[in-house]
């Protein structure tokens, strides 16, 4: 098959990147001929407050992508549409509804012959706007089928009117690591009394309930980009608890060189989700050799042996996250849970992924 996703990779970065990137090497792995269509310009700047590409990529780029669709060009959108007619699949990468009206165009110049996927990494957004659902609705009412990653997030497919609806779980994307980095964390011995935050801080993610359950003795890496003024925030409810000796911010994007060494003395990979869908993160922090505590918030308790190589706490509840972490750190279950942690084996996942993509 001639399979074109939209959507965006390297240079542009996180998770929705790799995924899109790393889906695309799965298809021509498999045979198909593939191509991204990728973003000049994905989202305006008011719209992430972050950096959005990054220097380094986290893993291999793909070598057949195409970079012209810019959300300031709507012209651009109806002729990528026409450009892609020759098509036997377009996959449509759905990261937030901001993305419909460029999408709209798309399938304005496609027309009805080419079939289309939406892929949805989240139907709706974790902080939803007044104009999600009916800019969803309208996309999802359009596309000839519906992939998302959980049964939740389905429903919420065929409450927005989505015709046909597929549930495929998030096959894994790690970073790109060097030969004898697996399991570093679990050579460096030791209990470190200290923990680890990772990745974009979001306020589903729920860093503040962690820094309130913060166990006494033991201190927080927070590492990543923090979404519009919660890095201050943070601060101040550190200093305000009285623990800011204890909790390290350290702000902004990690490359993917530099993440072994945020894992190599660090207890465990806490996730103290509010809420979410599907996540790297458990698999991020088994690659690593470390343990993982998280919610039961998405997936996440589904990728968490609990009490074998992790622990589950429940979403939103400071008390609960508390005794979690207390009972973590009982003499002698750090070790423990680290020597129940197995890393992924990404094959299967992408290979059911992939067939859930494809099928009719």
């Amino acid at each position: 098959m001639r399979v074109v996703l939209v959507g965006p990779t390297y240079p542009y970065k996180g998770g929705g990147a790799a995924h899109t990137t790393e889906l695309a090497h799965r298809l021509a792995a498999a045979g198909h001929d593939v191509v991204i269509e990728s973003w000049r310009a994905q989202y305006p700047s008011f719209l992430y407050p972050g950096r959005q590409t990054a220097d380094t990529p986290d893993g291999e780029p793909f070598g057949n992508v195409r970079r012209e669709l810019d959300w300031r060009r709507p012209d651009g959108w109806v002729r990528a549409g026409r450009r892609l007619r020759d098509a036997d699949l377009v996959v449509l990468t759905v990261l937030s509804p901001v993305q419909v009206p460029p999408y709209l165009g798309v399938l304005a110049g496609l027309g009805r012959r080419t079939r289309v996927v939406a892929l949805c990494h989240n139907v709706l957004p974790h902080e939803p706007k007044p104009y999600d659902r009916p800019l969803m609705r309208a996309l999802l009412r359009r596309v000839d089928a519906v992939l998302v990653h959980s049964e939740g997030q389905a429903a919420k497919a065929r409450e927005l009117g989505a015709r046909s609806v597929r549930t495929a779980e998030m096959a894994p994307h790690l970073p790109a690591r060097a030969p004898g980095d697996a399991g570093r964390a679990a050579t460096t011995g030791g209990v470190h009394r200290r923990l680890l935050f990772f990745g974009l801080v979001r306020p589903y993610k729920g860093l503040d309930l962690l820094v309130r359950a913060l166990p006494e003795g033991v201190s927080l890496r927070v590492a990543g980009e923090f979404w519009g003024g919660l890095e201050e925030r943070t601060r101040e409810l550190a200093a305000e608890l009285g623990v800011s000796e204890r909790v390290e911010l350290r702000p902004g994007y990690v490359a993917a060189a530099d993440v072994p060494a945020l894992f190599a003395d660090v207890d465990a990979l806490v996730l103290p989700y509010r809420s979410g869908t599907a996540s790297q993160q458990v698999w991020m922090g088994h690659e690593h050799g470390v343990p993982v505590i998280a919610t039961r918030a998405g997936t996440l308790g589904e990728h968490v042996t609990d009490g074998v190589d992790g622990l589950l706490a429940e979403p939103g509840s400071v008390e609960d996250l508390r005794a979690v972490l207390a009972a973590f750190y009982r003499p002698g279950e750090p070790e423990r849970l680290r020597a129940g942690v197995r890393p992924v084996d990404p094959g299967p996942y992408w290979a059911a992924y992939v067939e859930a993509l494809l099928s009719r």
